[in-house]
Parts: C-alpha cells; structure tokens; sequence
C-alpha cells in the first residue's frame, strides 16, 4: 500500500457530522428488496440506511445491513488489507462512484486515465454513505437528442425525491457539449474549452457558472441548489467521463472536481433552517482566517501482536477503533500508524457582512466558512469575497463524553468556490497570479495611454462629483497607482516602500470626506475608519480567545487588513496620541511589530495612508503654520508624500460656479451634464489601472537619475541661504515614488524626465501650499520636520539668549515665578512674548541644565 501523503495539495475536508436529510417532497418512496444492492436498516430517526457506494468485487464479501449504531452486528468497523480487489460489478449510477472512470474500471473508460487517482470530496460529505436509493418505478432518462424518453432500468435517486442520479449525470454532459455563451463572438461551447484548457494547464478544476446551468436547463438548476451534495458529485463524474473519452492519454494530480459559483444570493441575516444542505452564496469580508488544520480521513491501524494491518475510515466526525483483531483476535491490540492514514486539510475563515449589506443600526454579522483542500490559503484577511457553498448545521454535544446532543444546532458553510473580484472596484492583484484582459481591452488600453491628455482626463475622472481640486485628484491617481516595489534584502540593503501616503488638511465642509469615501469604494483591499472611532489595537492587531479551539489568537486590525491597499482615515486630527503613535512604523517601514499576551511578531502593513484632517480652530488660521493648525507631531507629518490644503476661498466667482455645479448635481444626470464626450467610463479607469499596476514596472533611466538629482539640489539651495530648509532625502525619496507612478500611468516601462517633472511639479506645488512659513511666506520643509520654522527658531534662539541675561544676576538656587519673568522679558523687549513661547524657552533652558521647572508657575535657578 502506498504512503498518503499528509497535506494533498487539493484535498478536501469536512465538518464532523452531517445532519439529517429533510423530505422536500410530499411524495415518500418506498425503498424495495432488490438482490443486487443492500439497502441498509433504518436508523433511530427514521432516515433510511444508505447503500455503500464501494463496488463489490470478487474477493471481498459483501457488507451487512448496518445497525443504528453505523457498525454491521458483530464485526469489525475496520477492514482488513489483505486482498487486492479488481473492479468488476460496477454501478456508475451511485453519486459515491464519481470521478475518473479509469480509477472504477468501468466499462466505457477502459483503462483511460489510470495514472489519475480519485479523491473524496470532503467539502460534499463524500467520503460517507450517500442517501440515494434505487426507485421503485420505472424513471426517465435523456436520449442522445437530449429529449426525456421512459427508462425500465432501475436507477438510483435522491432519497424522498424523484430526482435521478443518472438522468442529472446525463443532463450535465449535454450541458458541457451544446452550452454556447450568447455573448461569445464564436459558436464554440464555452466548457469544452475550459476542458481543454485543463488538458492543458493540468488544474483539475472546472468553475462553472450556475446563472449558465439555469439558462441551459431549468430543472437542473434547481435540483443543483437543493441536492448539491448529491448532485454535485454526479456532475463529478460525468466531467470525468467525457474528459478522459477526449484525453485518455491525460495524467491529473486527481479527478476533475466541479465547483459551481453564482448560485442564488443570500444575505447572512436571511439564512435560516430551510436553507441547510443547499448550495448558498454569501458575499463579505475576510475577517480571520485560521491556520491549516490537517483532519483525518482514512486511519491506518497495526496490531501490535502479530501485525496485521486495517483501515477504518471517518464515521460521523469519528474514527472508529477495530476492538479485536481480524487475524489473532487479540482485544485492543491495534497501533494507529500516522503516516499511512489519509489526512485532508481544512481552515476556518470568518467572512463579515460587508457595510454596503447591513441594516441601520446594527452590528455586522459573521458566518463561519470551512475552506478544503485547494480552497486552503486561498484567501486572506481583509479581502472582499463571495463565497459559494453548501449551508451546514452540526450538533454539539452537551459533554465530550456523553452522547447526548443539543437542541441547537452550529451553522457554517462548506465552501465550493471563491471570488475575489467586485464588479464595482479595482481588479485584487496577487504575488504569482494575473488578470488575463482579452486582447481587445489592452488595445484599448495602449490607446488610451497614447493621447496627451491620458493623465488629465484620468484624474477628472477621480470622483467626479467634486467640483476642481485637480491637483489633489493627481494626487490620489497617482496614489492608486503607486510605485514600483523594491526590494534589496539579498544585496544587503534595507527596504524602500512604493506606496503613497497622502494628507488633506483644510477647513470643514470641502469635500475631504467624499473624496475618501469614493477611493475606499474603488480599491479591493481598502479599509475606512474615523479618528475619534479607532484605538490604537483597532488599527494594529489585538490578542483575543478563538471560540472554537479556546487558544489565544491575534486578530488584525484595519492596518493589517489593508496590506497592499489603502487604509482612509477621517478625523486625522481627532485621533489620540497612543493612536497616532502606532502609524511611525507602518508609513515608513511598512510593518507593524507586536509582543502580545506570549505572541511576538511582525505583521506586513505594506498599505498607503490617505487621512483627512480639519484644523484645531475649526476655520484655517494663515498666520499660522499647518503642525499649529492641525496639532499633529511633525515626525508624523514629515511621513506624508503630499500634503494639501483644501480651503474655502470666499470669492463669489468661485462660489457661484461651486453653487451652480452642486445645484446641477440634484436635477441633472451628472454622468450626462459633463463638459465634452471625453469622459472615461468608470470600467475602462478600474481597468486600466489594474493592467497598469499588475503589468507595468519602470525604472529610472539615466536621464531621469540626474534630473532627480538636480531638481534634489535646488531645492535644497533655494532655503540654504536664508536659513532655511527646503528639501530632506525624504522629498527626495517621495519624488522617486511620484515619478515612477506617473511612468505607470502612460504604460511606460522607463521613467522618463516628463515623468520627473510633473513628479516635481505636484511636490512643490503640494510644499507651497502646507510648507509654507507664514512669517516669510517662503517653503520651509523644517515645518513639517521640526514644527517650526527658520523665522520661528531665530526668534526662539534669540529669546533663550534674552532668558540667560535676565537671570545671570540672580544667585543659585533662587526661584522666580514665570509671571515674573514674562513681565521682565516684555518690558524689555520690542516684541511682546506669549506665554507659549516663554514655556519652550524654558524647556531649553533645562535640556541645557540652566534652570528646573519646579510647577507651570515657578522656575528655580540651577
């Protein structure tokens, strides 16, 4: 026997148990005595046995009718390995024979396929018993012209229900054959060449679509939602049929496994006890996703005495130990061997209602997800999915040791299928994965990036409800596109993030808001949050008990969702300290460290800030410089790529034209009330934007070096002379990532000097606007580096000074109240001193070792 391996790329798994079958039709069948199949004993609830869907070939008896217990009376629920069974008696019709036909032996394969193994589909349930049963009445079945004709032989179906295994298998075949997509340019069936293109790829997958199913067939459609568990797999094996008659000479890591999408939407609220067993879908977002839980579905058993060995596979959640053994009847003698049993592996994924779905005044409401086999790591916290599986209720036990169940029931859903793309955001792009565009559509891209005024009409396009503010949309544009990633670790250097950080600062009422709102809707992995609402765990990550497993478990916060998106924070300035505090690592390394509660870790942040703030006065105060309007630490502003003030201008030219724009915003289709037919549809932007950030990835050229260079040194020289600081290597740093993202914006794979200078442009235009010093009315970046300005520390030196004469005459120690002294400066000054400025002269004092600060009212000489 060969060895399993132990996490199979694709294998499935399942919950513990299954409940009950409930009849969905008013019709009860009677299950007959037939010589070829047993039919099982009726359990403790009344749900019929189910025939075992395992072949009986020569060699191997046949198995008992089981009793209530699931073990036939007497014997063993392990079965031996001693025999090597051959295929012979086989019946296609059960749902538990599905797969490639080569693994049964079935007649029409022949020995087609015989290096592709079968898998069990643990997110149907199938490696249990299936509840079909043979009916009683003669059924219909589908001709080769597709038309229902009466069919005498027996055929299995769905147990308290008129549907026919077989006659969905046959269905499902003339689905893939004659189904033509009706906006398809070609007459070719759409999943003919997704079976080909599985010839090709080797991904034994096949997505398919049930908007498609409900088109071709109805009835079909229906009995997929409402038996998926029994049906699903008959879709299994007929795809396996058809694919290995086409490609007998094809070799698959397994079987060709069905996974359908797009069943009937259900909102998470809406879900209730007649929607169990059936094929749902559900949208929202990640939330948690749990670590990969291998869970057992054949075990191996060794007797210790004389070795013999014997499997027993998963019996409702339990694996059932042989008591004796089959060859020296030795009492609980049996090993389990690890590494010959059959595992599969599963994960929880917790998926939230999404904001756009819940009610007013409610908490979001979650749903847990179990994720098997390929479906493992296939999604990540913080990304927007729709999920579609069967909807699950599992009893709980009062005791683990009693057998007595509760009354209610634990819900969850066995994921089928994933989709992470949102028809109204950005396309997700994935490390390792691409978007395939049809050729047409990249065309239209390359055309688009041609005209001269691509840049322009991309960034009015940029929530276009709001009136001007153009530069400001350049800025978020370029935001979305973002710089080239970077990364030096194997030449020994450090990390440089491409991402862009944006601030808006300015008076209330300018749309600061609505501009943050509209690129949160556009971006996949976006998050939105206010200051006043968010703490400092919120943003980050906080320890926390996982329900089911009771283990201590980290769940990230809206920083750590946002990886590789955008994180919008309003209320920039209403934030705390403690809270503002955490965001100096995550916009500068683009990590976020936690030692918490025994974890230690750090957590990838790789997400551009966009942040709103108003100022502390309510209304902006020009004489003052932005770190005293907004309050916030200058360390934390220097971090921005672009800061930009958005103020009212009070002019009633402007005004009018704003109040004729607004106006027009409620009696007119806005889409149709735009100047000229140049507008950009939403579509091709999302688009063109995804291309451009999966598919374009410049570099500097030489001549794009030294402008930088040069645009670098001047300004660096235009405030040398005067004292003055106008550039850091961070402006320097944030001119690279602006300049690399202009370059994506036109598809170009070098950047090139109109890339820098338009770079240069923006920056300086955003300087002259929150980097300008009030009392010069020059750019004076120290403001955003220090809080204060070159004429503001000159007139703060000089104050010092001013404090160190005035106390000189005193003897030490002596202790002189700040009234005092605040008198004795303004007195002797031509300037008068604020209070403010006579406690920051002090504090240098201190650091220097001249003075104490006793109170905030006296002061003594040291």
């Amino acid at each position: 026997m060969s060895t399993p391996s132990k996490r199979p790329s694709s294998q499935a798994s399942s919950d513990a148990s299954t409940p009950s079958r409930r009849t969905r039709s008013s019709q009860q069948l009677v299950v007959p005595e037939t010589p070829q199949r047993s039919t099982g004993t009726p359990s403790k609830n009344g749900t019929p046995g189910t025939p075992r869907g395992t072949p009986q070939t020569p060699g191997t008896p046949r198995r008992s009718p089981r009793t209530p217990g699931g073990l036939a009376p007497g014997a063993s629920p392990a079965r031996t390995m001693a025999s090597s069974p051959v295929g012979t008696d086989i019946d296609m019709s059960s749902p538990l024979n599905y797969g490639t036909p080569s693994s049964l032996s079935t007649p029409r394969s022949n020995l087609r396929g015989a290096m592709t193994p079968a898998r069990q589909r643990a997110d149907l349930k199938s490696g249990q018993h299936g509840r079909s049963v043979p009916a009683p009445t003669p059924t219909r079945r589908v001709d080769d012209a597709g038309a229902e004709v009466p069919s005498s032989e027996p055929q299995l179906v769905v147990w308290g229900t008129d549907v026919a295994i077989a006659e969905c298998r046959d269905k499902f075949i003339k689905f893939i054959q004659r189904f033509v997509e009706p906006t398809a340019v070609t007459n070719e069936p759409l999943y003919e060449q997704k079976l080909e293109e599985i010839n090709t790829l080797e991904e034994p997958f096949l997505d398919v679509d049930c908007e498609h199913i409900k088109a071709f067939d109805a009835k079909l459609h229906r009995q997929l939602v409402c038996y998926p568990q029994e049906v699903v797999p008959a879709f299994d094996a007929a795809v396996n049929e058809l694919f290995f008659e086409r490609y007998p000479a094809a070799v698959l890591e397994h079987q060709i496994q069905v996974r359908p999408y797009n069943a009937p939407q259900r909102h998470m609220r809406d879900l209730n006890p007649e929607d169990i067993d059936q094929l749902v879908t559900l949208s929202g977002m990640v939330i948690r996703t749990s670590s990969i839980v291998p869970e057992m579905r054949e075990a191996y058993f060794r007797c210790a005495v004389c070795g013999a060995a014997a499997s027993a596979e998963l019996e409702r959640g339990r694996v059932p130990e042989p008591a004796h053994c089959s060859h020296c009847n030795t009492a609980h003698s049996y090993t389990l061997i690890h590494n010959r049993s059959h595992f599969s592996d599963k994960q929880l994924v917790k998926l939230q209602e999404s904001p756009d779905d819940m009610p007013a005044g409610r908490t979001p409401a979650t749903v847990s997800v179990l994720a098997h086999g390929a479906l493992v790591e296939a999604v990540a916290a913080g990304e927007r999915v729709s999920v579609t599986g069967v909807f699950r209720a599992a009893p709980a036990t009062v005791h683990p040791r009693k057998a007595t169940l509760k009354a209610l029931h634990r819900t969850h859903v066995d994921a089928l299928h994933y989709r992470k793309v949102h028809s109204d955001r950005l396309l997700e792009t994935e490390e390792g994965k691409e978007h395939r565009f049809p050729p047409e559509r990249i065309e239209m891209f390359k055309a688009l990036a041609a005209q001269p005024d691509c840049y322009e009409r991309l960034a009015r396009a940029i929530a276009p409800s709001i009136y001007e503010n153009l530069d400001i949309k350049k800025g978020c544009l370029l935001q979305l596109l973002g710089g080239t990633k970077k990364n030096f670790n194997a030449a020994g250097r450090t990390h440089f993030r491409s991402e862009i950080n944006i601030l808006l600062c300015g008076d209330p009422g300018t749309s600061k808001s609505q501009l943050l709102r509209w690129v949160h809707g556009l971006v996949p992995r976006a998050q939105y949050t206010s200051g006043r609402g968010s703490s400092a765990v919120g943003l980050t990550a906080y320890v926390t008990k996982d329900p089911d497993t009771r283990q201590l478990v980290l769940q990230t916060g809206a920083l750590v969702l946002a990886d590789n998106g955008i994180c919008c924070i309003d209320e920039f300035d209403k934030m705390n300290d403690s809270t503002r505090s955490v965001l100096h690592e995550v916009m500068e390394q683009q990590t976020l460290s936690i030692a918490k509660a025994g974890i230690i870790c750090q957590l990838n942040a790789r997400t551009s800030i966009l942040a709103a703030a108003n100022p502390a006065e309510s209304q902006w105060n020009k004489n003052k410089t932005i770190v005293e309007n907004v309050q916030l630490p200058h360390t934390l502003m220097s971090r921005f790529d672009l800061i930009f003030l958005v103020l009212d201008p009070q002019d009633e030219v402007f005004d009018r034209r704003l109040a004729s724009h607004l106006v027009s915003l409620y009696y007119k289709d806005f889409t149709n009330s735009q100047e000229g037919d140049d507008n950009i549809e939403m579509s091709l932007m999302r688009d063109y934007i995804a291309f451009a950030k999966e598919h374009v990835q410049p570099t500097l050229s030489e001549t794009a070096q030294q402008r930088l260079i040069d645009a670098y040194v001047d300004m660096r020289r235009v405030g040398s002379g005067r004292g003055q600081i106008s550039a850091y290597p961070r402006q320097l740093e944030s001119l690279i990532r602006l300049a690399e993202a202009h370059a994506r914006l036109r598809l170009s794979p070098v950047v090139e000097i109109l890339d820098v200078d338009e770079a240069t442009r923006l920056h300086r235009e955003a300087l002259k606007q929150s980097a300008t010093d009030p009392a010069s009315g020059r750019i004076d970046v120290g403001i955003l580096t220090t809080g204060l300005g070159a004429a503001a520390r000159r007139r703060r030196a000089e104050l010092v000074t001013a404090l160190k004469q005035l106390i000189q005459p005193y003897s030490k120690p002596h202790t002189i109240t700040h009234s005092k002294l605040l008198q004795e400066i303004n007195a002797n000054s031509q300037v008068t001193v604020s209070r403010e400025q006579l406690d920051e002269a002090l504090r240098d004092l201190q650091d220097e070792g001249k003075v104490t600060i006793v109170s905030h009212t006296h002061m003594r000489l040291c």
